[in-house]
């Protein structure tokens, strides 16, 4: 499943006015499943969503892909960085994220 853009909710507040942040992708581009990755992920102290947002979209008019970085706690989940691609990212491309000592115990 792939879509058009992504919202932020917030669960502790009226089903009314639980949407805190989104992103449009824009025009012909497509999203895959976004991730959230914390800023300081050692930080017990950190807020809930001191951190970024991370997704793969692809533009289907310019045949372009891209990993998106968005800062977490804006409402519009701004963009803070982009990596292009050198090539498509399948659809419906799932990930997981996990931190380096989950990795050595394997």
């Amino acid at each position: 499943m792939t879509n058009e853009g992504l919202v932020k909710v917030d669960l502790s507040l009226s089903s009314n006015d639980c949407v805190v942040g989104s992103r449009l992708y824009g025009p012909g581009c497509f999203g895959n499943e976004p991730f959230f990755v914390a800023r300081e992920p050692n930080n017990p102290d950190a807020e809930e969503d001191d951190g970024f947002v991370v997704a793969y979209v692809h533009d289907e008019n310019a045949q372009e892909s891209k990993f998106l970085v968005m800062d977490a706690k804006s409402p519009k989940l701004e963009i803070v960085g982009v990596v292009k691609l050198p090539g498509k990212v399948p659809t419906c491309f799932h990930g997981l994220f996990v931190h380096e000592s989950q990795l050595n115990k394997l």
